[in-house]
């Protein structure tokens, strides 16, 4: 079974990839920037692109029926080493323990975004 979770309240993008993917028990979301609804890119600092990013996965757990607890594992793309620190504290204003399972890559964005999310999650 593989089902695209998609509606208005979920970011869009032009490029070719669904937002999330069901598939049983799992949702897989696709990395999520700091972007509006239809994809465009909001530049802004560090932290501001990294609540935006973290705030599209809300929304896309969220429109699949889920809640930011249900995320199981989580991986992290940080385009500068000194925004490390910022990073981890913007973290846990979203995730709680028992924190999901988590990977963290640091500079490997290139220089159009400075943060990007993808996650899954499991349907209980």
């Amino acid at each position: 079974m593989k089902e695209v979770v998609a509606g208005d309240a979920i970011p869009q993008s032009h490029l070719p990839f669904s937002p999330a993917i069901r598939s049983g028990d799992f949702l897989f979301i696709s990395g999520q920037a700091s972007v509006d609804m239809e994809g465009k890119i909001i530049n802004g600092s560090f932290e501001e692109e990294c609540r935006r990013s973290f705030d599209n996965l809300k929304c896309i757990i969220k429109g699949a029926g889920l809640s930011m607890e249900d995320v199981v594992q989580v991986r992290n793309y940080v385009a500068r080493q000194e925004d490390l620190a910022a990073f981890n504290t913007i973290y846990k204003e979203y995730f709680s323990a028992p924190f999901p399972a988590r990977t963290t890559l640091i500079g490997c964005l290139g220089t159009v975004l400075k943060f990007e999310v993808d996650a899954i999650a499991r349907y209980k």
